[in-house]
């Protein structure tokens, strides 16, 4: 008995294509996408469903490159293009657009908000590009407005409804802060951040859920603009919390007794285990900064 051949992996219509074109890619999903041969799981999604998908792709991305693994980048880029090529195969079967439109998009709108590469008004210095990028901007706001027949464009417009909350609330301050809708320096902020704590607490102790409710996102939203005064961003800043709290809650269950996993622990023998992977870090982190490096190492 002979071994069953492997799956054919040949793309559609035409097997010679270069699988770097990206023609081989739209002719993969031109496949998936057939109602009559194509995958009953792609057929059946649309914008809304497939939505979700790319912003998680995004973030695969951005995990790829935050450890710096180039093969799995490659990888993740891959998906995120995947995602660009289904919305717009699913656009151009509704008759709305194709692939080539998303192309020329992005291709006319970098060429008109880099006047100074592509035009007589090169030599322009970092603040001068900054503030030309937004004047243009400003511009494609007021156009849109006006093409949707809105009375009056926002600064705001074109803030994203679907990226992350706390990404979005930074945005928000940065964009009010174009006509000094902000506080003066950090500090400011952080009074404001001790302010929004005391309503918290009252709401509190009122008990009254909605305001509860109200008041922790009106903290979260000055938190977030705390860190842009900062020049932080406040996602990148959840994000390495959410690492150290990873990191410390693992060394933590390995403190555990064996017959203590997975159970409720007693509140003090935690935190006393939570202060002893602390200190147990602060040691390690001490050790390595006081380790010769390379360079101070004596060769022979």
């Amino acid at each position: 008995m002979t071994d069953a051949a492997p799956p054919s992996t040949a793309l559609p219509d035409d097997a010679a294509m270069d699988r770097r074109d990206i023609r081989a890619l739209l002719r993969v999903m031109a496949r998936l996408r057939d109602p009559q041969t194509g995958c009953p799981w792609d057929v059946a999604q649309d914008f809304s469903t497939i939505a979700p998908y790319t912003i998680e792709e995004a973030y695969e991305v951005a995990d790829a490159i935050d450890r710096g693994s180039m093969a799995d980048l490659v990888d993740e880029l891959g998906d995120l293009l995947l995602q660009v090529v289904f919305h717009a195969r699913m656009a151009e079967e509704a008759g709305a657009f194709a692939f080539p439109d998303v192309v020329e998009a992005i291709v006319t709108k970098m060429i008109r908000r880099h006047p100074h590469v592509f035009t007589r008004e090169g030599g322009a210095d970092q603040d001068a590009v900054r503030r030309r990028w937004e004047d243009i901007k400003a511009e494609e706001r007021a156009a849109k407005a006006a093409r949707a027949d809105a009375a009056s464009p926002s600064l705001l417009d074109d803030v994203g409804r679907a990226m992350p909350a706390l990404m979005r609330a930074a945005k928000l301050g940065k964009r009010a802060a174009r006509i000094g809708f902000d506080w003066p320096d950090a500090r400011d902020v952080l009074d404001k951040v001790a302010e929004e704590t005391a309503e918290l607490r009252e709401a509190m102790t009122a008990g009254h859920d909605d305001a509860v409710r109200e008041e922790v996102g009106d903290l979260l939203f000055s938190v977030a603009q705390l860190a842009r005064k900062l020049h932080l961003d406040p996602e990148d800043a959840l994000r390495r919390a959410d690492a150290k709290f990873e990191r410390r809650f693992r060394a933590l269950e390995t403190r555990l007794a064996p017959e203590e996993g997975g159970r409720p622990v007693d509140a003090d023998r935690l935190e006393a285990l939570w202060q002893a992977v602390k200190a147990s870090e602060a040691e390690a982190a001490r050790t390595a900064q006081d380790s010769p490096g390379p360079e101070d190492k004596e060769t022979t």
